[in-house]
């Protein structure tokens, strides 16, 4: 007598999700067990490791799921130690998805050591998209990503793109989750952790601005936050600096620009030569960058006070109530020896120091107002990193004797200006820099402006958040090489 067997029902699984590598790096794994990832040209030792762990090298290709590696398990510590610096350096994307079929979302780490932690999501929380969170084509794809993230999002499923646009409106998890093309929980906690959403506090919902992050938050502009992020090293994965990424597409532009048509009015001989040029021309005719520095002779304290004391000192302080009417806060201001949008002075002096006859190898706070530097502890390797970074960004033969990081107290100027706080910020650093120029030159020092730095390691060395106050610009400071004669200026 045949019985009728009842189905099995089927448990609906979520998606997985797995780490992998980025599609420009090989993994080669040598005899003696030595693993090696190449990419754009490098090589990167990643240490030494088991013929059981080399065999599963192959499955970080197509994707090795997260959750199969426990680092608690002997057999798996291995594993976890290699996936760890693959992430620390960069090398690992996170694919999230079933386990067959096409990817639902891949994650980009944009920061160094980012791994991807699902956040914990109850039914009553009530959660909305940042509102510096934005979604962009970026070649033939969408992608989801915010100045505050520690990773980007590649949207693969539409839908699920969709259905984050609605988190524009703040939504509770119990009745979201009812809603057609509901991204799922793992989705979501991606995301939260990433700070692209974030969860309301009860009574948050009328104040979104104040309720997402901090107090120093909201006195930041959307593009403003966005454009410290991205022209900066430490939090983007985008490739930085010199790279003439348009030289194959277009010629350079000429030095000097084509001359107008029309009526020239020649000022040449208009006005009658001075004997000899002023201490002011002269200064200008001789500031120039100097990328190399006498380390047999490094600069001394004494200089160095009298740099600080020219180009940075507060000079004079008062408050005043002017600006906000008569009911209004004091303001408090204090004037330095260059301008400042609005008199806010946001500016303040970091040294790295590597060579300094009477001061020790550290890191220090310029006190402009009281004249004095304060050590700050910092681990070696940030301290190492730093100045390495600054000799190779101006193509020194040696890290300089001096790095100032100049460094922004933001809210200091967004608190009143909208829409131009960040451009404000960046003119402050080019009079300051101009003004450090003047400064070396006239006390026979050499110094040489820096295009990049790290945000982030700046955060890790002084414990400050990014958005709170933050490295905007780097000069090389120290005593100049003897300069070999007819040698080109940079």
């Amino acid at each position: 007598m045949a019985v009728a067997t009842k189905p099995r029902s089927r448990i609906a699984k979520g998606p997985l999700l797995a780490g992998r590598l980025n599609p420009r790096v090989a993994l080669d794994a040598q005899a003696d067990g030595n693993v090696v990832a190449r990419f754009d040209g490098h090589a990167l030792g990643l240490g030494k490791f088991s013929e059981a762990t080399i065999r599963r090298l192959g499955e970080l290709r197509g994707g090795l799921p997260l959750a199969s590696v426990k680092p608690g398990r002997a057999a798996d510590k291995e594993l976890d130690l290699l996936l760890r610096r693959l992430a620390h350096s960069g090398l690992l994307e996170y694919r999230l998805g079933p386990a067959r079929g096409g990817d639902d979302v891949v994650i980009e780490p944009q920061i160094a050591d980012y791994w991807p932690q699902i956040a914990k999501i109850a039914n009553t929380d009530t959660i909305a998209l940042s509102r510096f969170a934005y979604l962009r084509r970026r070649g033939k794809e969408m992608v989801l990503e915010s100045p505050r993230a520690g990773a980007l999002f590649r949207i693969g499923d539409p839908r699920i793109a969709a259905a984050l646009t609605t988190l524009a409106h703040p939504q509770k998890i119990n009745r979201y989750r009812k809603e057609r093309g509901f991204p799922g929980l793992e989705v979501l906690g991606l995301l939260l952790d990433c700070q692209i959403l974030f969860k309301l506090k009860p009574g948050d919902a009328a104040g979104l601005r104040a309720s997402e992050g901090d107090p120093n938050l909201v006195l930041w502009d959307f593009h403003d936050l966005l454009f410290h992020t991205r022209s900066t090293d430490g939090r983007q994965a985008n490739p930085l600096g010199g790279l003439y990424s348009y030289a194959d597409l277009m010629p350079p532009l000429p030095a000097v620009r084509p001359p107008w048509p029309g009526e020239v009015i020649a000022l040449e001989g208009s006005t009658r030569p001075a004997p000899t040029p002023s201490p002011f021309a002269s200064l200008l005719g001789s500031r120039h960058s100097i990328r190399d520095f006498d380390d047999e002779h490094p600069i001394t304290l004494s200089e160095l006070a009298a740099f600080l004391q020219t180009a940075a000192r507060v000079q004079a302080k008062w408050t005043s109530g002017g600006d906000t009417g008569e009911e209004g806060p004091e303001v408090s201001y204090a004037s330095r020896p260059y301008p400042s949008g609005g008199a806010a002075y946001e500016l303040e002096l970091y040294l790295a120091v590597e060579k300094c006859d009477g001061l020790a190898r550290g890191f220090y706070h310029y006190d402009a107002d009281r004249h004095a530097l304060t050590a700050i502890e910092v681990g070696a390797r940030d301290l190492d990193a730093q100045l390495l970074d600054a000799e190779f960004a101006i193509g020194a033969s040696h890290v300089p004797q001096i790095l100032i990081v100049i460094a922004a107290r933001f809210g200091r100027v967004s608190w009143k200006y909208s829409s131009v706080a960040y451009s404000l910020i960046l003119k402050d650093v080019g009079v300051l820099t101009q003004t450090l120029y003047l400064a070396a030159a006239d006390l026979g020092l050499g110094g040489c402006a820096i295009g990049t730095n790290n945000i982030d390691r700046f955060a890790r060395m002084t414990g400050l958040d990014f958005s709170v106050e933050g490295s905007v610009g780097q000069f090389a400071l120290g005593r100049g090489r003897p300069e070999r004669a007819g040698a080109e200026r940079g």
